[in-house]
């Protein structure tokens, strides 16, 4: 499921999980452009990781989840906390793992195609909200808690990034 090692040996997932924390580190570097490091980040998890139709930011704007740099098809640009999947992840600072979004209460369908979730709530250090991390699949169960560790730790990447 995952790419191989310079040696040809297939990494397990967690193993695969963390090149790509060392990869985001090396690619979000210096930079401190929110929307540059968005886009880079975005790009990176699409295109690493297999069976993803859609990856991308949601950002907080004082009042609900505004759509940021994403790969994938358009999405829903507004997202009220509490709301489907982002917004129950916001709202409760929970990683929501969800293996069957249609079986999730008010789910939001911005692609049909999509068959599972999985939204990581981003936090600055002093606890304000700052956004969800979101990534779709067309696949049912395609994540567990073994990914939801993987993307917090890749989000604790980008959130260094961030401006103090």
């Amino acid at each position: 499921m995952f790419t191989l090692s310079a040696d040809a040996t297939p990494l397990s997932k967690t193993e695969h999980y963390a090149e790509l924390v060392e990869l985001a580190r090396g690619l979000l570097g210096d930079e401190r452009d929110v929307v540059a490091n968005a886009a880079n980040f975005s790009s990176l998890v699409f295109h690493s990781l297999r069976d993803l139709n859609w990856a991308g930011f949601y950002f907080y704007d004082g009042t609900e989840l505004v759509v940021g740099p994403f790969q994938g098809k358009p999405a829903c640009v507004r997202i009220a906390l509490g709301k489907g999947v982002c917004g129950t992840a916001a709202q409760t600072r929970v990683t929501q793992v969800v293996p069957d979004v249609h079986a999730f209460p008010g789910h939001i369908a911005c692609d049909a195609a999509s068959r599972s979730e999985i939204v990581v709530p981003l936090f600055a250090e002093d606890g304000t909200l700052i956004g969800v991390w979101d990534v779709d699949s067309p696949v049912p169960g395609r994540f567990d808690d073994e990914d939801a560790r993987g993307m917090e730790a890749l989000c604790r990447v980008f959130i260094a990034t961030l401006p103090r």
